[in-house]
């Protein structure tokens, strides 16, 4: 679904070679653009950016030296993509390198995915990439942190257009929620929030689960992000069900088929599919700035079963990631997702001009009562804290 606001979203002219090159790679390639009011005393400042969702070619029993290699060739490809539809700064979906094993409760072979974040062949082969497109390069992976125990973090490497790291940001909130069994192998970050100032404006990155955070998405906006990035891996079921006779989706229904009615629908294991097409797009619009969600897809499926603490049998698979990866604006409008079950690359322009138009219009950071919420904050975090409910 497309809500047209101020933002006047229109398909991007992409150059023919581009969408070759993807049919050859067999990728999907969507291209849009967000236009902003001309103004008097600013020039436009448009930028493109380029989202990535893929999934693992490599069964997860692959030596891993072989799966990221896979995965480094392919992302490759994909990113000379994107330079030819011009893209200044491209972000890669979460844990990139990997699968996304961390259902498994397995150490081995899971853990040496991990790198470290400065100077891994990860970061080195995407440090090439920056170089060659002169494009910033947001890789979200395993961290191996080894100035501090060899500890694990779920990390972004941010690096420049120039080749150099700007720096990483790390995944602020861990779920505990069916098989997402993350904090077995990390726990939360410890880098706050992170703002980084690229050469085509100011972005951030918050990793997965930190979308159903609303004060993560805050802070990245208090501390100046015009672009805010979501790398996700998150699941939803793989068949389409029928409705109850007599009952029809409409067509901009979330769970819809092909944006069409239909007395089909997607179900889902977890709420999580129903809430990705509102998540991003409310933090757009909350923060006075654009937000791009990036999702995996396909299943992947681990040598070894295990149980979900659910009562059901054991099995080898996590899920469907179901991709559908979109842009929003601040001004509520938002790109067509992606596929749920092809790789693609979603180039979107952008008119950076727009962040500062809607917060004139609407004013949220203005009358923000921030100075309110932290002292309450710092009072409800404290053992002692009684909320406040007046009785009869």
């Amino acid at each position: 679904m497309v809500t047209a606001g101020l933002a006047n979203l229109r398909k991007l002219d992409l150059p023919s070679r581009a969408f070759e090159a993807a049919s050859k790679g067999d990728f999907e390639l969507q291209g849009y653009a967000f236009q902003a009011v001309a103004e008097q005393q600013r020039r436009p400042r448009t930028v493109r950016m380029g989202l990535v969702q893929n999934r693992t070619p490599l069964p997860a029993d692959t030596p891993v030296v072989k799966q990221v290699t896979a995965l480094h060739r392919r992302i490759e490809a994909i990113v000379e993509v994107a330079a030819m539809c011009g893209v200044n700064i491209i972000c890669f979906q979460e844990a990139w390198t990997m699968p996304f094993a961390f259902c498994t409760r397995e150490k081995l072979p899971w853990t040496e995915f991990a790198e470290s974040a400065e100077d891994g062949p990860t970061t080195k082969f995407c440090q090439e990439l920056a170089r060659k497109h002169d494009m910033v390069v947001v890789s979200p992976i395993l961290e191996r942190d080894t100035e501090h125990g060899d500890i694990l973090w779920n990390t972004a490497v941010v690096i420049s257009n120039s080749g150099a790291i700007l720096g990483k940001t790390r995944k602020n909130h861990i779920p505990r929620v069916g098989d997402f069994n993350e904090s077995t192998y990390y726990m939360e970050g410890n880098l706050g929030h992170p703002v980084f100032q690229t050469q085509f404006g100011r972005i951030a990155v918050n990793i997965c689960y930190g979308r159903h955070h609303p004060l993560n998405w805050l802070m990245y906006s208090i501390n100046g992000a015009e672009v805010i990035f979501n790398p996700s891996a998150t699941i939803g079921a793989l068949r389409p069900r029928r409705l109850a006779p007599g009952l029809q989706l409409g067509a901009e229904h979330p769970l819809s088929l092909a944006g069409k009615s239909t007395t089909w629908f997607l179900s889902f294991r977890s709420h999580s599919e129903s809430l990705w097409p509102i998540e991003a797009r409310n933090a757009a619009i909350a923060n006075h700035c654009f937000t791009c969600a990036i999702n995996r897809v396909g299943e992947e499926f681990f040598p070894n079963e295990f149980t979900s603490g659910d009562g059901k049998k054991a099995h080898r698979d996590f899920g469907y990631f179901y991709g559908s990866s979109y842009v929003a604006a601040p001004d509520g409008s938002r790109t067509p997702g992606l596929s749920r079950n092809r790789d693609g690359l979603l180039v979107t322009e952008l008119d950076l001009n727009l962040c500062r138009q809607v917060n004139d219009i609407w004013g949220f950071k203005m009358t923000g009562r921030y100075e309110m919420y932290a002292r309450e904050l710092a009072e409800a975090v404290q053992p002692s804290y009684s909320p406040k409910i007046v009785k009869e």
